[in-house]
């Protein structure tokens, strides 16, 4: 059973595909600084409109922003509760894998028998 602070796996995945791409980690970064409409974001890349929308409807679908329609425009902000979850992610196998570090310096410490 999942809790309500833990992603399932099925959000794991779409987090990590989204997160493997520089332009999609780039749109994100810029929308924990501000939120931008989609043309503004656009407007930084040497790709077209459209496949800067692409990248913003993967990170949609993954929850790591959000995007509201203001008028004709559709303005994209970074979703702070679903980036801190990831984080959470991360630090427990970071916890996992330095305990597991830990132990294999404890056998290599112990003196031969």
């Amino acid at each position: 059973m999942v809790s309500q602070s833990e992603l399932s796996d099925v959000e794991i995945d779409r987090i990590f595909q989204a997160l493997a791409a520089s332009t999609r980690r780039d749109i994100l970064r810029r929308t924990l600084v501000a939120e931008q409409s989609v043309s503004e974001l656009a407007a930084e890349y040497d790709m077209s409109f459209a496949a800067v929308q692409k990248h913003v409807a993967v990170l949609e679908a993954a929850r790591l922003i959000v995007k509201r329609a203001v008028g004709r425009e559709r303005l994209v902000s970074a979703n702070p509760e679903v980036i801190a979850r990831a984080q959470a992610l991360l630090a427990r196998y970071e916890e996992l894998w330095r305990a597991r570090v830990d132990q294999l310096d404890a056998l290599l410490a112990e003196p031969d028998n």
